[in-house]
């Protein structure tokens, strides 16, 4: 478990009593108490009040928060504070401000303001750390630490230019290596002297976000910046962990955010926590899939629902409510796939700034009589309830799907062969066509241990880097079934093509190669021909985004092109490799076909439903000391039924002993074990 001093499924939120009067405290820890709210989450922005100055220190108001909360049974998720910098530092220390991607000196303002590479942000960040660690160090109260907060956003300063001139000295070790790796003889960009080398933005060698003139330095830049947050995450993590050696330590994460590496961040997490903010509209296979994502950053390890909305968001452009019983569901989907903790942001709504239309448990009307407060009360009793016989509790998984930043940033940054091609839409594509069948899933990093899986899944494996195909290699002679995409084995870590023909250093274990890749218009489709029926694929699918022209070098042919000039070259193919197999997808499939081929793929290797699939209702599972908890959760605004053949199971929100056909109820959650 996260910490043993609150051995259960932590419920509550983040809390700024700072922004109210002392006759507003006690009314909150009434509420609380009504809620269940057994957590806090405190001073996650108040750095300019506790330090107004260089020299000064005030730690009162929070020890006197931390205190009255512990009093009354609440434990406190501590924060450093760090998120936003005080006026004062950016006024005094202009360093600390951020320069922008058009190369604009920020003024102070906002949050996730502060120069990453800034000697002054470092020294009173981890000062501001290292205080918190010696003055909390022996409370009872404080249960883990909350570094910073959603860490994020590039700056373009000299500090940072400086910084990744020598971030790329360690890396490279000299200009010749470095030049190669950049091939930087393509318009003339040799580089002679290290200080040549500026950041890649609007006034250089990019446009437009990822838009660039050269991949291999902004590939770079982005794995610098990530690497200079992650400093400053680490001074601050080393600060309390001095202190508090025991204590865990976390930052909160924000799912599939582009700019950071989340698998090299989460080496240097104890728990990773995450913060799930999906629209009315956001496909619930998506949310789930970013769910188990957070789970696979620390191997299959429970993680932390760090903030939720209890009812809207305020930064969409559309701030739907959440229907009743969503908050709920989505609360049970998180711990459905690994969360150990449900909490929200915020617990109070504020009153002024941009988050004061932000949803809350309690509401601007500052009581408990409320539609969102009796949701969260009803769920806080529940969670109570059941959380000796969730907590800890693992996800078994025999399917893997690979994600992997860097080869993200690459298929982002590579200039063409189309716009359209987004690396996290294609790797839920073949995660959703799981998700419907009730196959469950363990999203994992290119330096994963694959042995205890049957089937590894690698959309749009771009970019090999050292290694990455003798251990695909290794995991197919051994038995394993493995499976990728179009636009696979492209390039190197540094994004230099590997020549030789597509997919480069892939096409021994698929047994085949890549001639050409056809960028397909919006709208314009081809055709996916099955050679014979197979299984669950009958006939003929649509294909879309790109096409790549090839040929089988040994692999069998089981389904071809079926219009335009590559009409019947293959598309999709099965090369049987030592003791098992490497398929290849030459083009994005439609849904019907994706569902087809990995229910063949899951026969094959006796991968069974958790429960036969219904229409928009999810199921996913969680075992602990050997006992199996199935989570049934209908996303529907109406009832629906699942079947449960002849097991007996006991619904453990309702204690009703269930089998046959189940109906859940609209919105509705069941947590089955059997009976």
């Amino acid at each position: 478990m996260i910490n043993e001093k609150l051995p259960k499924i932590w419920y509550g939120g983040d809390y700024n009593p700072e922004q109210w009067e002392a006759d507003v405290w006690d009314e909150d820890i009434r509420i609380f108490k009504l809620a269940g709210i057994d957590v806090a989450t405190l001073n996650v922005f108040s750095w300019a009040m506790i330090q107004p100055d260089e020299e000064t220190y005030d730690f009162s108001f929070l020890d006197e928060t931390i205190d009255r909360l512990y009093k009354n049974g609440i434990y406190t998720c501590l924060a450093t504070a760090t998120g936003a910098h005080p006026a004062w530092m950016a006024k005094r220390y202009p360093d600390v401000t951020r320069v922008d991607y058009e190369g604009r000196k920020r003024k102070f303002g906002g949050r996730h303001n502060s120069c990453p590479s800034s000697p002054t942000y470092r020294l009173y960040s981890e000062r501001m750390a290292d205080k918190l660690g010696e003055r909390y160090k022996d409370h009872p109260g404080v249960l883990i630490w909350h570094i910073s907060n959603e860490y994020g956003g590039y700056c373009y300063c000299d500090n940072c230019a400086a910084g990744f001139r020598n971030w790329l000295q360690d890396r490279y070790g000299d200009l010749d290596k470095l030049n190669k790796a950049w091939n930087t003889r393509f318009w003339g960009h040799t580089f002679y002297d290290w200080d040549e080398i500026v950041p890649p933005n609007a006034l250089s060698e990019e446009w437009n976000g990822n838009r660039t003139n050269f991949q291999g330095i902004s590939l770079d830049y982005r794995r610098f910046q990530s690497w200079s947050l992650l400093e400053c995450y680490k001074l601050e993590y080393n600060a309390v962990k001095k202190h508090t050696p025991d204590l865990p330590v976390t930052t909160n994460l924000m799912g599939t955010y582009p700019e950071l590496d989340y698998f090299e961040w989460a080496k240097h997490m104890d728990v990773v926590s995450w913060d799930n903010y999906p629209s009315l509209d956001t496909p619930y296979s998506y949310t789930a899939m970013v769910h188990d994502l957070m789970r696979g950053l620390k191997s299959g390890q429970p993680f932390m629902l760090m903030e939720q909305t209890p009812s809207q968001q305020n930064w969409q452009a559309y701030n739907s409510l959440k229907r009743p019983g969503v908050m709920r569901l989505w609360s049970y989907q998180a711990v459905a796939r690994g969360a150990d903790t449900v909490l929200f942001f915020q617990l109070r709504r504020s009153i002024g700034a941009c988050e004061k239309y932000h949803g809350a448990v309690i509401e601007h009307v500052g009581h408990e009589n409320t539609r969102v407060f009796r949701e969260c009360a009803e769920l806080g009793q529940e969670l109570g309830k059941l959380s000796d016989q969730i907590l800890d509790a693992r996800v078994d998984a025999k399917v893997a799907i690979v994600f992997d930043w860097e080869n993200r940033w690459a298929v982002e940054l590579s200039s063409g062969p189309s716009v359209a091609l987004k690396y996290v839409d294609e790797v839920h594509k073949y995660y959703d066509a799981l998700f419907q069948q009730n196959i469950q899933v363990d999203m994992v990093g290119v330096e994963e241990e694959l042995s205890g899986y049957d089937i590894v899944i690698a959309p749009v494996l771009y970019m090999i880097k050292p290694g990455y195909a003798q251990k695909l290699e290794t995991f197919v002679k051994g038995g394993g079934t493995f499976l990728t995409t179009f636009f696979s084995g492209i390039v190197n870590e540094s994004d230099l093509v590997t020549t030789g023909g597509y997919p480069g250093e892939l096409r021994s274990l698929l047994g085949i190669w890549a001639e050409e890749i056809d960028a397909l218009f919006p709208g314009h489709t081809n055709q996916i021909v099955m050679e014979q029926p197979w299984g669950a694929l009958k006939d003929s699918y649509s294909c879309s985004i790109l096409c790549d022209l090839i040929h089988a070098e040994g692999a069998e042919v089981l389904a071809r092109y079926g219009e335009d000039f590559y009409k019947g070259m293959p598309v999709a193919t099965v090369n049987r490799f030592g003791e098992g197999k490497a398929y290849y997808i030459a083009s994005s499939p439609d849904a019907a076909f994706l569902q087809g081929l990995l229910a063949n793929l899951c026969e094959e290797k006796g991968i069974r439903p958790l429960l036969p699939r219904s229409e928009g209702i999810e199921v996913t599972a969680r075992t602990k000391d050997g006992r199996e908890l199935l989570f049934v959760l209908n996303h529907q605004a109406e009832a629906g039924v699942v079947e449960a053949g002849e097991t007996s199971y006991i619904d453990l929100l309702t204690d009703r002993t269930l089998s046959g056909a189940i109906e859940v109820p609209a919105k509705g959650v069941l947590i089955l074990a059997q009976a």
